[in-house]
C-alpha cells in the first residue's frame, strides 16, 4: 500500500500522525511512505529521519496526498478538500460536530 503523510496545516497543530520509527515498520512490512517535507518538524523529527526510515519525502502536499492512504493527526482543512477523492482512505480524527456538512 501507498501511504502518504501530509504536513499538518491546522493553525497551532505541531503533532504529526507517523513518526520516523513508524514509518520504518510500515515500510518493513511491505508498504511505500510517502511524507511531505517539513511534516514532522514541529514534532522534532526531520526530513532525514524520515529519508534513513526508507521513506520518499516529496515537497509537494498533493504527492502525499496522492496516495491510497493518507495519515494525519486533524481533520482536512479546507483547503485540502480539493485532495479528497472516492478512492482515497483517509485515517484521521474527524470533528464532525464541528461541520455538520461533511457528516451528510
Amino acid at each position: 500500500m501507498q501511504i502518504g503523510l501530509p504536513k499538518e496545516i491546522k493553525n497551532h497543530e505541531h503533532r504529526v500522525a507517523l513518526t520516523p520509527a513508524g514509518a520504518a515498520r510500515l515500510i518493513s512490512s511491505g508498504h511505500q511512505v510517502v511524507v511531505q517535507s517539513t511534516a514532522g518538524a514541529d514534532s522534532g523529527f526531520s526530513d532525514a529521519a524520515y529519508k534513513q526510515a526508507g521513506a520518499l519525502v516529496v515537497p509537494e502536499a498533493l504527492q502525499a496526498w496522492s496516495q491510497e492512504l493518507v495519515v494525519k493527526v486533524k481533520e482536512p482543512q479546507i483547503s485540502e478538500y480539493a485532495f479528497l477523492r472516492p478512492e482515497l482512505t483517509l485515517f484521521t480524527y474527524l470533528h464532525l460536530a464541528a461541520f455538520p456538512e461533511l457528516a451528510g
